[in-house]
């Protein structure tokens, strides 16, 4: 246990200037898109009411007031989400093959310690993880500072003050990485685990056997999606399904395919690939 635990700190602080440069952006963007932004919308504001003619009750009667949705739509503010996203989906990859075409092909080391492949295999994915849960908690720590600066910035009489609940469901973005309940949460990123997971087996198909473990990668992640969207694929046909047993069906799939893609990951890791 203590060498998995070791080996998951020692991948987190293999990636964490570049972690630590993702939570510096998001937060010098977004606070920066608060300040930005708002000036703009005011600016906008006092312009047409300049041109029309119009009180700042007027204003609201006609244009409605200003509230937190105009900054969680900005590029500002979604674009370092999008940019964590992507880079961390790239590091699903680069997790693993820094190790084979790094200057001192680091995975003949790695896969030679007195420990279990399958505590490497999951310590990668643990690693991961834990990153993707810190940046999530990194956003839910400022949003409500972001949301408390804009109100201050914003005249009493053109605000239209929103809770953090509220923006977050209010915001494409926001209510997928934020999930307003408990189930939410586990659904949106139980099928990030799933995902990871069969992309890490694709990359041990590609590691074990070359170019035909390419089109096995792809045919394997190709059949996992099918297998996993077959209940939404049929009830396109004439099948019907009640939204709890498409619901239970599209979980117990879901656990399957995650459970499976470890284990044969694990297994194509120890069996098939070597030193």
């Amino acid at each position: 246990m203590m060498r998995y635990i070791k080996l998951v700190n020692f991948e987190i602080n293999r990636f964490s200037k570049i972690y630590l440069s993702l939570l510096l952006i998001t937060l010098v963007s977004q606070f920066a898109g608060v300040f930005i932004v708002t000036k703009s919308l005011l600016n906008d504001a006092r312009d047409i009411m300049k041109e029309e003619r119009l009180s700042e009750a007027a204003y609201i009667t006609n244009y409605g007031g200003i509230d937190f949705n105009h900054i969680a739509n900005s590029l500002l503010f979604v674009g370092p989400i999008a940019l964590s996203a992507v880079a961390l989906i790239f590091y699903i990859f680069l997790i693993w093959y820094r190790d084979w075409f790094g200057k001192n092909t680091f995975i003949y080391r790695l896969l030679m310690l007195p420990t279990s492949r399958l505590s490497i295999y999951l310590s990668k994915a643990t690693s991961i993880f834990l990153m993707v849960l810190g940046l999530i908690a990194f956003q839910i720590i400022i949003l409500p500072m972001e949301n408390a600066l804009f109100n201050s910035n914003v005249p009493q009489a053109l605000l239209s003050e929103m809770s953090i609940s509220t923006i977050t469901i209010a915001n494409p973005i926001l209510s997928l990485i934020i999930p307003s309940t408990f189930t939410q949460f586990l659904i949106s990123y139980g099928i990030g685990l799933m995902i990871m997971s069969i992309l890490f087996t694709a990359i041990m198909f590609e590691r074990s056997f070359r170019l035909k473990g390419i089109i096995m990668g792809l045919l394997y992640c190709g059949i996992a999606a099918v297998l996993f969207l077959a209940p939404v694929l049929m009830e396109i046909g004439n099948f019907y399904f009640y939204p709890n047993e498409l619901f239970g069906l599209m979980l117990a799939i879901g656990i399957i395919l995650t459970g499976l893609s470890v284990w044969l990951g694990a297994w194509l890791l120890k069996n098939r690939v070597t030193v």
